[in-house]
């Protein structure tokens, strides 16, 4: 990125509906291990969804964690993982120094419906809504119970970038460091979207939402018979800090942000548009200095809707040309949609494969729908022996949102 502060990756902490540390999670993307299960909410009934189950006393008091939020616990239990992951030195980390980007989906759906099911038992009487209503639903909630957990006083708040919002919290983290702005930064994505009805019903009612008789095989990313999104819960919190500063304390690094873009559609609020994702990673790759075809690896975010994983393997298409090396996978085959959280745990399932060179597939896709069909997508069992240098990362987004990470082994 130009003559700017190199950002590296030095801590991951996450939880997955299938792993709640990096070495399960990765272990799980390479056996084929699914987090989906049987699931049922109130109002809508049985479904399938992707459940985590951290530890949410593990950094919290059980009263923080009913004062507090899902989503804030999922934030808190993945930052602390993370801090722990990175081996600095927090007690002498000047913490207004300390910077926290966490992107959402959206936040306050699951409060808010709590409260009005709650209020009902007692004839919608209002006085009966609870006082921590108004912290525990604002949008900048989920980073700012991080910052109560960790006592950081540097600035917070959540990107409101939909299913885009994993990769961009980790955009504004890197800028906010090379702007000078904060030191140290905590960034990627939560969502406790499970714990709502209202997304199950919206995705029933567009025919999008996923059905099988079979949980671990719900989600088939680019198969013939996709029929939908399974939803999911989940969260991925990276450390970032400058090349400069981590290499002063001899810290782990995962890789080096290279590149980034972020672009609209501008074209429907739900349909994707191919061309606009294309340009979104032209644009990526221009900042990272890359040409397509030294793309060793890039991440779908294919979430096994009729539409749109054709839609982003088009624009794959026309990025990358008559590139023959390039890999594609996929990880929403075993986790679902996990919303805000999915591009930042998609990009950390990945990140091993510098150091291990095997490369996860895509599971569930038995009958490749012939408009999904391309040039070294990954299908049923891992790619070993992989040079792998470079590792673009796809999110996307409704009301057409796009976002881009590239990510490069450092040597």
């Amino acid at each position: 990125m130009n003559n700017l502060e190199r950002i590296v990756i030095t801590g991951i902490g996450l939880t997955a509906p299938n792993g709640n540390n990096l070495q399960e999670y990765r272990n799980a993307l390479l056996t084929g291990k699914s987090g989906i299960s049987p699931y049922e909410i109130r109002y809508f009934g049985k479904t399938l969804a992707g459940i985590c189950n951290f530890d949410n006393t593990k950094y919290q008091k059980k009263k923080d964690v009913r004062r507090g939020t899902r989503a804030g616990s999922i934030g808190i239990y993945c930052a602390n993982e993370a801090l722990a992951d990175c081996g600095i030195n927090w007690a002498d980390t000047d913490t207004s120094r300390v910077g926290v980007y966490v992107g959402i989906t959206e936040h306050g759906n699951v409060e808010t419906e709590n409260e009005i099911y709650n209020i009902k038992q007692f004839d919608y009487d209002c006085s009966t809504w609870s006082h921590f209503h108004n912290p525990r639903t604002v949008a900048n909630n989920p980073a700012g119970e991080i910052t109560l957990n960790l006592r950081i006083t540097g600035p917070h708040y959540c990107i409101g970038a939909a299913c885009a919002a994993g990769n961009a919290s980790v955009i504004q983290g890197v800028q906010q460091l090379q702007l000078g702005e904060i030191d140290f930064a905590f960034a990627g994505g939560v969502s406790e979207s499970i714990h709502t009805f209202g997304i199950f019903a919206a995705f029933a009612a567009e025919n999008a939402l996923a059905a099988n008789d079979e949980p671990a095989r719900a989600s088939r990313p680019f198969d013939k018979n996709r029929n939908g999104i399974v939803i999911s819960e989940g969260g991925c919190i990276f450390t970032l800090e400058r090349l400069s500063d981590a290499k002063r304390r001899n810290a782990k690094i995962y890789g080096e942000i290279l590149g980034y873009g972020m672009n609209s559609d501008a074209s429907d609020f739900v349909l994707p548009n191919p061309d606009r994702q294309m340009q979104c990673m032209q644009k990526a790759l221009k900042k990272a200095n890359l040409e397509p075809e030294q793309i060793d690896l890039i991440s779908t975010h294919a979430t096994a809707t009729p539409s749109g994983d054709i839609q982003e393997i088009a624009g794959i298409r026309q990025v990358l040309g008559q590139s023959k090396k390039t890999y594609i996978n996929n990880t929403k085959c075993l986790i679902g949609h996990a919303m805000g959280a999915v591009g930042a745990l998609e990009l950390a399932g990945n990140l091993p494969s510098f150091e291990d060179g095997i490369i996860h597939p895509t599971y569930n896709c038995d009958d490749l729908d012939p408009e999904c069909e391309i040039d070294n997508l990954l299908i049923g069992k891992p790619k070993e022996g992989a040079n792998v240098r470079y590792i673009l990362n796809n999110s996307f987004g409704m009301v057409g949102i796009n976002s881009v990470v590239i990510v490069g082994k450092y040597a």
